[in-house]
């Protein structure tokens, strides 16, 4: 294997580990995120209304996802 495709795939790995890592539900709720802020631009209050739901969702299947690892804290 030629050192720059060592290289490219090692980036790809890094930039996988970095974006995704434990958690892909962060990287997929910033995307949905991303792409309604772009769908609502022209629609203020339905974005302002949204967004932080969307946003709520994410952080709560998380949570509910981290709560149920092997190795979490369960007091």
């Amino acid at each position: 294997m030629g050192k720059l495709r060592r290289a490219a795939v090692a980036s790809v790995r890094f930039a996988w580990d970095f974006l995704v890592g434990d958690t892909p539900e962060v990287i997929l709720t910033t995307s949905v995120m991303v792409a309604l802020a772009f769908a609502l631009h022209t629609h203020r209050v339905a974005a302002v209304i949204t967004l932080p739901l969307v946003g709520l969702c994410g952080l709560g299947i998380g949570v509910w996802r981290a709560s149920g690892r092997k190795g979490a804290h369960n007091p």
